[in-house]
């Protein structure tokens, strides 16, 4: 009985949340491929969420097939002319079509209205997460703490620099900053880099060269997450700050905001991964998005759609890097047909998607490998 209780368990508390979330961010990029492609005039035979067999679904008036299917880790639009689900062109089935078939297809199309479909489905993630930050922060604004030292760590980075209690953190490497926020996001990423602080005191401006520390840290779950950190404690951390609210304009602004740290911080972080700044073990698959996805569902639905949030910038980001079988891959090959005025040809793009389909493949065997490693301890 207590095996069934844990089993029941463990799929409510992590796997159904998993699901829906991610089912979400694979309905909005699927969706944004799938409404561009309609209007560009192509032929879309199936709408899938999911991948194998096929669980549920319907054949609508334009004749797609809307689908779940069995494996729900992703899913496809699959446009008419296709050899599969990536988008790769039939070359034999584009042959033999009709000029009025090939104007219906995919590969058929216009240069403009193929990339545009292509882009359509990244970007639909991006508008997700503003859509979500927007309601998030018009609904239950934000608890800012101003960018003043309440305490200094013994031994810390911040201590070796000389910063005080009382000091007003101005700046940090010329950028303003406005809330603690602003410092914590931009030292995170930058563990062992040298940042110059810039701290107002007794009216007067002080540059206080530092250098953040690479510090594992536990969150109130007992995951360990790798950050920068300086050492200062605030006064958010003592237990003094304002609640930010928002009107519907500002929530948005931040959104947008919100959504374009997610982005900067990404490319930060890929830039540590290059020079050694962190460590690989960070980067997560499946496995760490379901765990993640169960923790924040036992926080409430703002944590769990703010994790939503996270996850579609992800997602729309690592679609657009230019690795063939994904978003970017393709429109790297328009990119490369518009420069030579022809398309590459059918052997070259069959090897490209399969050097491509080996790369994900491997950082999906590495991600996961990352999220056992760290379950196991």
């Amino acid at each position: 009985m207590e095996a069934v209780t844990g089993i029941f368990g463990f799929l409510t508390g992590y796997i159904v949340p998993f699901v829906i979330v991610l089912s979400l961010l694979v309905f909005v990029h699927e969706m944004g491929h799938y409404l561009v492609g309609r209007w560009s005039g192509i032929r879309i035979l199936a709408f899938s969420i999911g991948f194998g067999p096929e669980i549920a679904g319907f054949t609508d008036r334009h004749g797609t097939r809307w689908r779940i299917s069995a494996i729900p880790l992703g899913g496809y639009v699959r446009f008419f002319g296709d050899e599969d689900a990536s988008s790769k062109p039939d070359a034999d089935r584009l042959a033999a079509m009709t000029d009025e078939e090939r104007e219906r297809s995919f590969a058929g199309a216009k240069l403009w209205k193929r990339a545009a479909t292509v882009a359509a489905g990244p970007i639909a993630n991006f508008i997700l997460a503003i859509a979500i930050f927007t309601v998030l922060f018009a609904i239950y604004g934000r608890t800012v703490s101003d960018p003043v030292v309440a305490e200094v760590k013994p031994d810390s980075a911040a201590a070796a620099a000389g910063v005080l209690p009382g000091d007003l953190l101005f700046s940090i490497d010329g950028t303003k900053v406005q809330t603690f926020d602003d410092v914590r996001r931009y030292v995170s990423i930058r563990p062992n880099q040298n940042i110059v602080v810039t701290v107002e005191r007794n009216g007067e401006k002080m540059d206080l060269p530092m250098v953040p520390q690479r510090t594992d840290i536990t969150d109130q779950f007992g995951n360990k997450i790798e950050v920068g950190l300086i050492g200062i404690v605030t006064n958010e951390e003592v237990g003094h700050f304002r609640l930010q609210t928002f009107t519907p304009l500002e929530a948005l602004r931040e959104g947008v905001v919100q959504t374009w740290h997610i982005v900067t911080g990404t490319f930060k972080y890929i830039g540590n991964l290059l020079d050694g700044s962190m460590k690989p073990d960070q980067l997560g698959g499946p496995i760490r998005v379901a765990q993640a996805s169960g923790q924040m569902a036992t926080l409430g639905m703002g944590a769990l759609l703010q994790l939503a949030a996270v996850l579609s910038v992800s997602i729309g980001l690592l679609n657009l890097m230019p690795v063939p079988v994904l978003d970017g891959g393709h429109l790297m090959f328009y990119a490369v047909e518009a420069v030579r005025g022809r398309p590459l040809g059918s052997s070259a793009q069959e090897i490209a998607f399969r050097i491509g389909l080996a790369m994900v493949l491997t950082l999906m065997v590495f991600a996961t490998w990352n999220d056992i490693s760290a379950l196991i301890g």
